[in-house]
């Protein structure tokens, strides 16, 4: 069963830029296979580039027949798109797609103020500084955000739904993601209102994974409520395994960890957040600015229960629980 919800406007006010500063149109006039930067900070998902190419689709474009897609990919290493984002730009592409995080999108804004960005991300836009209003993007910058830190109540609710015992929470964060701090900090109000207390682990990279995981038994919480992050989400095999050989429930913002394993997520459709950058994209490349397309917020969400997980565990499945899933794994 899927849940369908629905993709929102934020707005329809143009911004002005300079005609002269903006070569973009005339480019993709110019060559038979414009191409599009992919900057990623996960690992290639199939899933997901389907999802834009859905998206390039829908107006008018395939890739290898009107449009060439490069492919860059941090791999959940944060500290590497910097790079990446500045040789898509040395390429002269006609469009950087960021995705799979904050951080590939403030890498791409850094890298250029010329070459058109479309993001899809988790989180406010405006106050990590990627543009300077939803309606007005203004620049060269606008996208698709979906909702992060404002899950975390109903996630910590959802989990005590599936571990009614769980009081103590342990929290897998990653201070090197733009985002961790304020999650974080709406995560502890929602503890404090739910009477759950927080442990918090840094794992950074795959060396402090293991750490975490160790630190969360010799802690004995009850519970793992997993960060939404590009490095977790690119590792999300060994995170279901080193949860599942410890005997830890975990909860996590993306389907994408109940699939690999994981108990339970719950959070944006990402999805439909892709396709839709990859229309914005394809706007972009028929001639349209950045700063004409106001920012979109994603409000279809997905909750996702591993039937199979919370058996191996032996954790009960309420039937509540299971009528509430978009998706059950078996």
């Amino acid at each position: 069963m899927r849940r369908r919800e629905f993709l929102s406007l934020l707005g329809s006010a143009p911004a002005a830029w300079p005609i002269a500063a903006w070569p973009v149109a005339a480019r993709a006039q110019q060559a038979a296979m414009p191409p599009i930067g992919l900057l990623s900070g996960v690992s290639s998902d199939e899933h997901y580039v389907a999802a834009v190419r859905k998206g390039l689709g829908e107006e008018g474009f395939a890739e290898g027949r009107n449009v060439a897609i490069e492919y860059r990919s941090g791999d959940g290493h944060y500290e590497r798109l910097p790079a990446l984002a500045a040789d898509l730009v040395r390429r002269q592409v006609a469009v950087i797609l960021a995705v799979g995080g904050t951080a590939s999108a403030l890498a791409a804004k850094t890298a250029t103020t010329r070459i058109p960005i479309v993001f899809s991300h988790g989180g406010d836009a405006v106050k990590v500084g990627l543009v300077a209003s939803l309606n007005r993007p203004d620049g060269n910058v606008t996208g698709v955000t979906f909702l992060v830190n404002e899950l975390g109540t109903k996630r910590l609710e959802l989990l005590r739904e599936r571990v009614p015992a769980a009081t103590v929470i342990g929290c897998l964060g990653n201070t090197a993601n733009p985002n961790f701090g304020s999650e974080l900090a709406d995560l502890e109000t929602a503890a404090r209102l739910l009477g759950q207390q927080l442990y918090v682990q840094n794992a950074p990279d795959d060396d402090k994974l293991d750490v975490a995981i160790a630190g969360f038994v010799q802690q004995r919480v009850h519970a793992v409520l997993v960060s939404a992050d590009a490095f977790f989400l690119s590792r999300r095999v060994q995170l279901a395994a080193l949860t599942a050989r410890h005997s830890l429930p975990a909860m996590y913002a993306v389907r994408e960890h109940a699939l690999a394993g994981g108990l339970v997520s719950y959070g944006t459709d990402r999805t439909d957040a892709y396709r839709q950058a990859g229309v914005y994209a394809g706007r972009i490349l028929k001639g349209e600015r950045p700063a004409d397309l106001p920012v979109m917020r994603s409000t279809k969400f997905e909750f996702v229960l591993n039937l199979a997980t919370a058996k191996a565990l032996g954790l009960s499945v309420p039937d509540k629980l299971l009528a509430l899933a978009d998706e059950v794994i078996e």
